[in-house]
């Protein structure tokens, strides 16, 4: 297949509304983020998110995370609480994921999992995307299930040219991924410390998690 590729700082009003206008009705693309560089789609589109399991050789078991271009769009999808809104008002955006339930607009996005993982990144092309949208991206790293994550654009064009529909270049990116938090037990969880630290975390919570 043939890739539309572009350099995400140079693309033109009109070419983002053609991309954003795909990806809503079920293109892939490869962009990057705040941290590492993403693979998704639609959220709601499932034919294409098991694109992306099959692109990334990723098992079924391991869930996508959700992207919003805003909280506003985070709080729709999720049974949101005070725990929530005090993260996001400390990070978001920005590169913490945060585990929620479902409440019932988000269920479909489940897909036979117990919860959400939901961020708002901090990459202003990629808010821009889904403010184009109109809606949010299932997303993972763009790699091989397994295998390093990538932040260099010849890496990645080298993994996803000639399989995702789109790619957008924005140069080299961090190798830190997003740290994530789990609100959906209690105690608040931390599944993963990444770019936000655990006392950070705590200190902004007011409370320690496991």
């Amino acid at each position: 297949m043939k890739t539309q590729i572009f350099n995400a700082a140079d693309l033109t009003d009109v070419q983002l509304a053609r991309a954003a206008q795909d990806i809503a009705h079920g293109a892939v693309a490869v962009f990057p983020t705040d941290t590492v560089y993403g693979i998704g789609t639609y959220a709601f589109n499932e034919e294409s998110i098991s694109r992306i399991y099959t692109l990334k050789n990723r098992p079924a078991g391991s869930a996508l995370q959700i992207l919003t271009g805003t909280v506003e769009q985070a709080k729709a999808i999720t049974q949101w609480g005070p725990q929530a809104q005090k993260l996001a008002q400390a990070f978001w955006p920005g590169a913490l994921t945060v585990i929620l339930p479902a409440n019932a607009a988000g269920q479909p996005l489940l897909r036979g999992f117990a919860a959400l993982g939901i961020r708002v990144p901090g990459n202003r092309f990629l808010v821009e995307l889904m403010t184009q949208m109109g809606g949010a991206l299932a997303s993972t790293s763009a790699n091989l299930h397994g295998q390093p994550t990538l932040t260099q654009e010849k890496d990645i064009l080298q993994a996803f040219d000639g399989k995702a529909d789109y790619i957008f270049l924005g140069g080299t990116l961090s190798p830190v991924a997003s740290s994530v938090i789990n609100l959906a037990q209690h105690p608040a969880h931390l599944i993963r410390e990444g770019a936000v630290s655990r006392a950070r975390l705590e200190q902004v919570l007011g409370e320690k998690i496991d």
